[in-house]
């Protein structure tokens, strides 16, 4: 078994308002969950309205295949034109750890 986790910090772009974040944080969550199938949130920097940091995980018993899921998201947060990605921390692990 293996497990790839993603950390992405972002930088929004005109956002004036918590709310105003929520309205461009929650879409990227949704369409991660949804095209990707793998487990998603906002991870931190929650009180600042123009950083953002989401987490998300997905669990494989290939290694292949999760790398391909982990580059598909990464690749789909960085083309958002709303967001500057800042940085993404990736992570994997296996059962024997």
């Amino acid at each position: 078994m293996y497990v790839g986790t993603l950390s992405f910090d972002l930088l929004l772009g005109d956002v004036r308002s918590l709310k105003e974040k929520r309205s461009v944080v929650r879409p990227i969550i949704a369409e991660l969950h949804r095209k990707h199938a793998v487990s998603v949130a906002e991870t931190g920097v929650q009180n600042l309205h123009r950083r953002a940091e989401i987490g998300l995980a997905v669990v494989s018993g290939d290694v292949g295949h999760l790398t391909e899921v982990l580059d598909r998201c990464e690749r789909m947060v960085a083309a958002r034109p709303e967001v500057e990605l800042l940085s993404v921390r990736r992570r994997m692990h296996t059962d024997e750890e």
